[in-house]
């Protein structure tokens, strides 16, 4: 089910007005409600594959337990291989199997060696990637014991399926979120305009921004091969915001929506595009990913601590597993390793932590080197955005090789050129707009909070109308397939 759907318009106020208004009294009820709705809300999209969820649930419920029970080290390490395995051998042969079927054979033929063997057409369930991350966050945890194993199944189900972030995050750990459905939950109003107000502009970001980039960028990178080089920088530009605000825009939406029913997610992208570095960057984009990378990942193999071959092997392993998780394709893998390179000077020269509040902050505008940093910083992030965008390796060289051709200096040359000017000032529009409300935990958390009423709810509308006005065609979300 889209959040950008009639179907989700009319899910979402049924399961608002159950929650609140039959349901309030009773805290399991609630979670009741909750494991229901979730289980419906990814059924939409197709129903057999509630059972990995549901069999996720059960081996990493019974893992936590077993772990209660054990003060035995090498049983407790079994148990927690038990749950890695399986949540990653459900997303390694999902996700994974035909990628590295492919790859096998044609290493071997690389050495005059023919191997036959067919390739399975595997279906790729929504959000696996995410909810198996979410998951094992839980018995890691558990097993080093920062958390306490839960005795409430049904609580523990809600956790790993929570339909607002099930199949696009924000991952969250199971030390924030699980212990929150554990409490008595009681309406709060502020709390319930503050997740409406989050929806309306993750709608925007999603239905006037991404979307209308999308129909422009999938144009220009669909036939490259016609494109001269500033149709080309065009076609990277509406994608590099076609992929914030398609996936930032699912987050303020699943964080928005969470609060309605008495919820705190982690914030999942900070303004990342008005980073002064790299390093900036990724602490300000999908945090939950990057942080979970960090905490499970970086940390164990020695992080930053040790030499120098330490620290830069570390590095690429990273990004590079970062990389490898969107998708199986060379294309990731090479955009998590450039992202690898754009860092390791920061890291080598102990800048990775210069840039760590707001950029600008109590000012208007930036100083002439926060807007060359910032320039800079987006420049890099643009080009490594072409690999991930393009459909193979050969296609993303060929791309930046002629968008920095002498035709980069010359007038773009496709058919939707007017229909790209207004998405334009739209973007310009949404710059300022973030701009302005960057201190927030979204662009529009405190842009008009003073202002009187009327002024407010014009604010309120104009977002509404331009959503309806200019909200191109509707198109899933670009991490539904991640």
């Amino acid at each position: 089910m889209l959040f950008n759907s009639i179907d989700f318009a009319i899910f979402l106020p049924i399961v608002f007005s159950l929650y609140w208004f039959v349901n309030s009294k009773s805290l399991t009820l609630q979670n009741i409600l909750i494991v229901v709705a979730s289980y419906f809300f990814y059924g939409w999209w197709d129903w057999r594959f509630l059972s990995l969820i549901v069999f996720s649930t059960v081996v990493d419920y019974t893992v936590g337990q077993q772990l209660r029970r054990s003060d035995n080290q090498r049983k407790r390490k079994l148990l927690l291989w038990t749950s890695i395995v399986v949540n990653l051998g459900f997303l390694g042969f999902f996700k994974y199997y035909n990628f590295f079927l492919e790859n096998f054979i044609r290493g071997f033929s690389l050495f005059g060696q023919d191997i036959q063997a067919n390739t399975l057409h595997i279906i790729l369930p929504v959000g696996i990637s995410f909810y198996t991350f979410q998951t094992m966050s839980y018995t890691i945890d558990v097993y080093r014991r920062k958390l306490e194993p839960t005795n409430d199944f049904i609580a523990f189900s809600a956790f790993v399926s929570f339909f607002p972030q099930l199949v696009a995050g924000p991952i969250e750990r199971a030390t924030h979120l699980l212990p929150q459905f554990y409490k008595k939950r009681t309406f709060d109003y502020s709390k319930a305009v503050d997740g409406m107000r989050q929806i309306l502009w993750g709608l925007f970001k999603k239905v006037v921004i991404a979307d209308n980039c999308a129909v422009i960028a999938n144009q220009i990178f669909n036939n490259s091969a016609d494109m001269n080089g500033s149709t080309l920088a065009l076609g990277a530009l509406f994608f590099t915001f076609q992929i914030y605000g398609d996936f930032s825009g699912y987050s303020d939406i699943a964080i928005g929506a969470s609060r309605l029913f008495g919820f705190d997610l982690m914030q999942n992208f900070n303004f990342p595009y008005f980073s002064r570095d790299i390093a900036e960057f990724w602490r300000r984009w999908h945090i939950s990913l990057s942080t979970w990378f960090r905490d499970y990942l970086y940390i164990p193999l020695g992080g930053s601590r040790g030499g120098t071959w330490i620290k830069v092997r570390n590095t690429f392993i990273i990004f590079i597993v970062s990389g490898f998780w969107h998708g199986a394709n060379w294309t990731f893998i090479v955009w998590g390793a450039l992202n690898a390179l754009y860092f390791l000077p920061l890291l080598l020269t102990n800048n990775n932590r210069k840039n760590l509040e707001t950029v600008a902050q109590g000012r208007l505008l930036p100083s002439g080197r926060e807007a060359l940093s910032i320039l800079v910083t987006f420049g890099l992030t643009v080009v490594a955005w072409i690999f991930f965008r393009a459909e193979n390796i050969g296609h993303a060289l060929n791309y930046i090789g002629e968008m920095f051709s002498p035709s980069l200096f010359s007038m773009p040359n496709f058919t939707a050129l007017s229909g790209a000017l207004i998405t334009i000032v739209l973007l310009l529009v949404f710059v300022v707009i973030e701009w302005i409300g960057r201190d927030g935990q979204y662009a529009i958390a405190h842009i008009g909070l003073r202002w009187k009423r009327p002024f407010r709810y014009a604010m309120y509308y104009a977002i509404l109308l331009a959503i309806f006005w200019f909200g191109g065609q509707e198109q899933e979300f670009i991490y539904f397939q991640f």
